[in-house]
């Protein structure tokens, strides 16, 4: 009986550590970029886009599906950088426990 209250205890530490980390997440932010620079996206952990940095260069209308193009990589590393973000977080907050191998958090 005593091992479950420990469980239920540990449950519910990790649970508040969880909330706790969800609302750090809304606050990282990471950057991707790409044609050398020349698009920058910033976003926060959780995939919320907070910017678009376009160098002025870029700006021939003629090429507009070049910076489109230029705007979706960027978009796409910075989600990748927010993703690995958030898993790095979640490693921290779960690590000791005898999760099974590939198992995430949160479900």
């Amino acid at each position: 009986m005593r091992d479950i209250m420990g469980i239920m205890k540990q449950a519910q530490a990790m649970q508040e550590k969880m909330s706790s980390l969800q609302g750090e997440l809304d606050t990282v932010e990471v950057s991707g970029a790409s044609g050398g620079g020349a698009v920058n996206v910033t976003m926060t952990a959780k995939g919320l886009v907070k910017g678009v940095a376009i160098d002025p260069a870029l700006m021939i209308p003629d090429e507009r599906e070049i910076l489109e193009d230029l705007i979706v990589a960027a978009v796409n590393d910075a989600r990748g950088k927010a993703e690995a973000t958030a898993q790095e977080k979640m490693a921290e907050l779960t690590k000791g426990l005898p999760l099974p191998p590939g198992m995430k958090l949160p479900f």
